[in-house]
Protein backbone atom coordinates (compact mmCIF):
# COMPACT_ATOMS: atom_id res chain seq x y z
CA UNK A 1 0.00 0.00 0.00
CA UNK A 2 1.25 3.89 -0.95
CA UNK A 3 0.16 6.88 1.00
CA UNK A 4 0.52 10.67 -0.18
CA UNK A 5 -0.25 13.26 2.66
CA UNK A 6 -1.07 16.82 1.73
CA UNK A 7 -3.53 19.05 0.36
CA UNK A 8 -6.87 17.87 -2.13
CA UNK A 9 -7.12 19.72 -5.39
CA UNK A 10 -9.43 18.94 -8.29
CA UNK A 11 -8.76 16.18 -9.93
CA UNK A 12 -6.79 16.48 -13.88
CA UNK A 13 -8.33 15.46 -16.86
CA UNK A 14 -7.18 13.98 -20.46
CA UNK A 15 -9.77 13.47 -23.04
CA UNK A 16 -9.35 10.09 -23.87
CA UNK A 17 -11.87 7.00 -24.12
CA UNK A 18 -12.35 6.48 -21.50
CA UNK A 19 -11.26 10.03 -19.59
CA UNK A 20 -8.21 9.86 -18.40
CA UNK A 21 -7.70 11.04 -14.45
CA UNK A 22 -5.22 11.70 -12.03
CA UNK A 23 -5.88 12.72 -8.67
CA UNK A 24 -3.63 15.78 -7.32
CA UNK A 25 -2.80 15.69 -3.49
CA UNK A 26 -0.08 18.21 -2.57
CA UNK A 27 2.94 17.82 -5.01
CA UNK A 28 1.90 14.44 -5.63
CA UNK A 29 -0.26 13.25 -8.37
CA UNK A 30 -1.53 9.66 -8.99
CA UNK A 31 -3.49 7.93 -12.22
CA UNK A 32 -6.62 7.03 -11.21
CA UNK A 33 -7.73 5.06 -13.90
CA UNK A 34 -4.95 2.55 -12.86
CA UNK A 35 -7.17 1.99 -9.36
CA UNK A 36 -10.28 0.83 -10.70
CA UNK A 37 -11.54 -2.31 -8.56
CA UNK A 38 -9.13 -1.58 -5.80
CA UNK A 39 -9.06 -0.42 -2.46
CA UNK A 40 -8.35 3.17 -1.31
CA UNK A 41 -9.26 5.40 1.41
CA UNK A 42 -9.66 9.29 1.79
CA UNK A 43 -8.90 9.85 5.36
CA UNK A 44 -9.74 13.60 6.54
CA UNK A 45 -6.93 14.84 8.52
CA UNK A 46 -8.55 18.06 10.52
CA UNK A 47 -6.77 21.15 8.40
CA UNK A 48 -8.41 22.87 5.75
CA UNK A 49 -6.07 25.50 3.96
CA UNK A 50 -6.92 28.14 1.32
CA UNK A 51 -5.99 27.52 -2.43
CA UNK A 52 -5.34 30.99 -2.88
CA UNK A 53 -2.92 31.86 -0.34
CA UNK A 54 -2.45 28.92 1.87
CA UNK A 55 -3.57 30.05 5.14
CA UNK A 56 -5.46 27.70 7.27
CA UNK A 57 -9.26 28.07 7.34
CA UNK A 58 -12.26 26.89 9.37
CA UNK A 59 -14.81 26.48 6.62
CA UNK A 60 -13.99 26.43 2.70
CA UNK A 61 -15.47 29.09 0.51
CA UNK A 62 -16.31 28.50 -3.11
CA UNK A 63 -14.62 25.34 -3.18
CA UNK A 64 -11.50 26.13 -1.63
CA UNK A 65 -11.17 29.55 -0.10
CA UNK A 66 -10.71 31.61 2.53
CA UNK A 67 -12.90 34.16 4.09
CA UNK A 68 -10.66 36.54 2.90
CA UNK A 69 -10.24 35.29 -0.11
CA UNK A 70 -13.34 34.61 -1.00
CA UNK A 71 -14.35 38.22 -0.80
CA UNK A 72 -11.30 39.39 -2.76
CA UNK A 73 -9.92 36.77 -5.04
CA UNK A 74 -11.18 37.46 -9.27
CA UNK A 75 -11.77 33.60 -9.33
CA UNK A 76 -14.37 34.36 -6.46
CA UNK A 77 -16.09 37.35 -8.01
CA UNK A 78 -19.61 37.12 -9.15
CA UNK A 79 -18.98 37.11 -13.07
CA UNK A 80 -17.81 33.32 -12.53
CA UNK A 81 -21.14 32.05 -11.31
CA UNK A 82 -23.24 35.15 -14.05
CA UNK A 83 -20.55 35.59 -16.70
CA UNK A 84 -23.27 38.64 -17.50
CA UNK A 85 -22.32 40.39 -14.54
CA UNK A 86 -18.30 40.64 -15.66
CA UNK A 87 -17.30 44.38 -16.36
CA UNK A 88 -13.59 43.58 -16.89
CA UNK A 89 -14.61 44.45 -20.81
CA UNK A 90 -14.89 48.31 -18.90
CA UNK A 91 -12.16 47.79 -17.16
CA UNK A 92 -13.40 46.61 -13.92
CA UNK A 93 -12.02 43.63 -12.01
CA UNK A 94 -11.01 42.80 -8.83
CA UNK A 95 -7.59 41.79 -10.53
CA UNK A 96 -7.23 43.54 -13.74
CA UNK A 97 -4.29 41.57 -15.19
CA UNK A 98 -6.16 37.78 -13.93
CA UNK A 99 -9.06 39.59 -16.33
CA UNK A 100 -7.14 40.19 -19.04
CA UNK A 101 -6.15 36.54 -19.19
CA UNK A 102 -9.10 34.79 -18.15
CA UNK A 103 -12.27 37.15 -18.67
CA UNK A 104 -11.32 38.91 -21.47
CA UNK A 105 -10.27 35.56 -23.88
CA UNK A 106 -12.55 33.67 -25.92
CA UNK A 107 -15.45 32.14 -24.51
CA UNK A 108 -17.95 29.94 -26.02
CA UNK A 109 -21.49 29.04 -25.45
CA UNK A 110 -22.52 25.31 -25.68
CA UNK A 111 -24.85 22.89 -25.12
CA UNK A 112 -24.35 19.45 -23.15
CA UNK A 113 -26.27 16.46 -22.52
CA UNK A 114 -25.43 15.05 -18.76
CA UNK A 115 -28.32 14.43 -17.23
CA UNK A 116 -30.53 16.36 -19.71
CA UNK A 117 -30.18 19.27 -21.78
CA UNK A 118 -28.54 22.03 -20.65
CA UNK A 119 -27.14 25.49 -21.71
CA UNK A 120 -23.21 26.66 -20.23
CA UNK A 121 -20.51 28.84 -20.71
CA UNK A 122 -16.86 28.45 -20.58
CA UNK A 123 -13.70 30.09 -21.83
CA UNK A 124 -12.30 28.86 -24.94
CA UNK A 125 -9.12 27.06 -23.45
CA UNK A 126 -11.29 25.55 -20.91
CA UNK A 127 -12.62 22.83 -24.07
CA UNK A 128 -13.41 20.10 -23.12
CA UNK A 129 -12.17 20.48 -19.28
CA UNK A 130 -15.37 22.29 -18.67
CA UNK A 131 -17.42 19.14 -19.80
CA UNK A 132 -15.27 16.86 -18.44
CA UNK A 133 -15.80 18.22 -14.98
CA UNK A 134 -19.40 18.65 -15.58
CA UNK A 135 -19.75 15.04 -16.74
CA UNK A 136 -21.26 15.73 -19.95
CA UNK A 137 -21.96 12.92 -21.69
CA UNK A 138 -22.04 15.03 -25.19
CA UNK A 139 -21.50 18.77 -25.75
CA UNK A 140 -21.71 21.03 -28.74
CA UNK A 141 -19.99 24.40 -29.35
CA UNK A 142 -23.02 26.84 -30.31
CA UNK A 143 -21.74 30.81 -30.22
CA UNK A 144 -18.52 32.14 -29.13
CA UNK A 145 -17.19 35.73 -28.03
CA UNK A 146 -14.46 37.60 -27.42
CA UNK A 147 -15.16 38.41 -23.69
CA UNK A 148 -17.14 36.48 -20.60
CA UNK A 149 -19.53 39.34 -20.68
CA UNK A 150 -21.35 38.84 -24.26
CA UNK A 151 -20.83 35.09 -23.88
CA UNK A 152 -23.21 35.23 -20.79
CA UNK A 153 -25.48 37.97 -22.78
CA UNK A 154 -26.36 34.96 -24.86
CA UNK A 155 -26.22 32.42 -22.35
CA UNK A 156 -28.84 34.33 -20.38
CA UNK A 157 -30.90 34.93 -23.64
CA UNK A 158 -31.04 30.95 -24.25
CA UNK A 159 -31.88 30.10 -20.18
CA UNK A 160 -35.41 31.98 -21.38
CA UNK A 161 -35.72 28.51 -23.19
CA UNK A 162 -32.83 26.17 -22.25
CA UNK A 163 -32.03 24.31 -18.66
CA UNK A 164 -28.50 25.96 -17.34
CA UNK A 165 -28.22 23.11 -14.33
CA UNK A 166 -27.28 19.64 -14.42
CA UNK A 167 -29.37 17.27 -12.31
CA UNK A 168 -26.13 15.46 -10.31
CA UNK A 169 -27.80 12.49 -9.11
CA UNK A 170 -28.94 11.67 -12.70
CA UNK A 171 -26.05 12.63 -14.00
CA UNK A 172 -23.98 10.02 -11.88
CA UNK A 173 -26.71 7.39 -12.46
CA UNK A 174 -26.07 7.90 -16.53
CA UNK A 175 -29.72 8.71 -16.64
CA UNK A 176 -29.32 10.73 -20.08
CA UNK A 177 -32.06 10.81 -22.69
CA UNK A 178 -30.37 9.86 -25.37
CA UNK A 179 -33.09 11.34 -27.92
CA UNK A 180 -31.78 14.71 -27.30
CA UNK A 181 -30.51 15.52 -30.67
CA UNK A 182 -27.95 18.52 -29.89
CA UNK A 183 -27.97 19.72 -33.52
CA UNK A 184 -31.58 20.17 -33.64
CA UNK A 185 -31.57 22.27 -30.47
CA UNK A 186 -28.60 24.34 -31.80
CA UNK A 187 -30.83 25.23 -34.67
CA UNK A 188 -33.47 26.06 -31.64
CA UNK A 189 -31.55 28.26 -30.10
CA UNK A 190 -30.93 30.06 -33.44
CA UNK A 191 -34.64 30.41 -34.01
CA UNK A 192 -35.39 32.14 -30.18
CA UNK A 193 -32.14 34.17 -29.37
CA UNK A 194 -32.44 37.89 -30.07
CA UNK A 195 -31.09 38.88 -33.71
CA UNK A 196 -28.32 41.06 -32.52
CA UNK A 197 -26.75 37.75 -31.02
CA UNK A 198 -26.70 35.83 -33.88
CA UNK A 199 -23.76 36.72 -35.63
CA UNK A 200 -21.98 35.17 -32.65
CA UNK A 201 -23.16 31.43 -33.51
CA UNK A 202 -20.63 29.29 -34.73
CA UNK A 203 -20.40 26.94 -37.69
CA UNK A 204 -18.47 24.46 -36.04
CA UNK A 205 -21.33 21.48 -35.51
CA UNK A 206 -19.36 18.85 -33.95
CA UNK A 207 -20.49 16.83 -31.04
CA UNK A 208 -18.04 15.61 -28.66
CA UNK A 209 -19.06 12.19 -26.95
CA UNK A 210 -17.21 11.89 -23.65
CA UNK A 211 -16.99 8.87 -22.00
CA UNK A 212 -16.24 7.69 -18.21
CA UNK A 213 -14.36 5.66 -16.41
CA UNK A 214 -17.20 3.77 -14.83
CA UNK A 215 -17.58 0.09 -14.34
CA UNK A 216 -21.00 -0.06 -13.60
CA UNK A 217 -23.76 2.77 -13.19
CA UNK A 218 -25.47 2.58 -10.16
CA UNK A 219 -29.42 2.89 -9.97
CA UNK A 220 -29.03 5.93 -6.93
CA UNK A 221 -26.68 7.24 -5.76
CA UNK A 222 -24.82 8.48 -1.75
CA UNK A 223 -22.88 11.38 -1.47
CA UNK A 224 -20.55 11.59 0.93
CA UNK A 225 -18.04 14.35 2.55
CA UNK A 226 -15.98 15.40 5.26
CA UNK A 227 -18.46 17.10 6.93
CA UNK A 228 -20.58 14.00 8.00
CA UNK A 229 -17.57 11.35 7.55
CA UNK A 230 -13.82 11.73 8.07
CA UNK A 231 -12.49 8.91 5.82
CA UNK A 232 -13.78 7.59 2.55
CA UNK A 233 -12.96 4.43 1.73
CA UNK A 234 -13.86 1.19 -0.56
CA UNK A 235 -13.25 -0.28 -3.72
CA UNK A 236 -13.00 2.58 -6.21
CA UNK A 237 -15.84 1.61 -9.13
CA UNK A 238 -15.78 4.57 -11.39
CA UNK A 239 -14.88 8.18 -11.85
CA UNK A 240 -17.39 10.89 -13.81
CA UNK A 241 -16.94 14.53 -13.56
CA UNK A 242 -15.17 15.77 -10.27
CA UNK A 243 -16.74 12.37 -8.46
CA UNK A 244 -15.31 8.98 -7.17
CA UNK A 245 -17.64 5.91 -6.94
CA UNK A 246 -17.45 3.33 -4.49
CA UNK A 247 -19.04 0.02 -4.10
CA UNK A 248 -22.35 0.58 -1.82
CA UNK A 249 -23.28 3.66 -4.72
CA UNK A 250 -21.22 5.82 -2.44
CA UNK A 251 -19.82 8.78 -4.13
CA UNK A 252 -17.20 11.55 -3.25
CA UNK A 253 -16.75 14.97 -5.08
CA UNK A 254 -13.14 15.70 -5.37
CA UNK A 255 -13.51 19.41 -6.15
CA UNK A 256 -15.89 20.33 -3.18
CA UNK A 257 -13.07 19.37 -0.78
CA UNK A 258 -9.95 21.72 -2.45
CA UNK A 259 -7.39 22.41 0.33
CA UNK A 260 -8.31 19.51 2.89
CA UNK A 261 -5.10 18.09 3.69
CA UNK A 262 -6.19 14.39 3.90
CA UNK A 263 -4.09 11.26 3.71
CA UNK A 264 -4.29 9.09 0.30
CA UNK A 265 -4.02 5.49 1.03
CA UNK A 266 -3.93 3.23 -2.53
Amino acid sequence: MKKIRGALLKMQSELNDPVDYFLNIGAGKVYMNNLLGKEISITYLGEIHCIRCGRETRKSFHQGYCYPCYQTAPQTDDCILKPEMCRAQEGISRDMEWSKNNCLQDHIVYLANSSGLKVGVTRLSQVPTRWIDQGASYALKIAQASNRYTAGLIEVNLKKHFADRTNWRNMLANKIDLNINLLEQKQKAKEVVKKELLDYFTDDNEILEINYPVTVYPEKVKSISFEKEQEVKGKLTGIKGQYLYFDESVVFNVRRHNGYEVEFVY
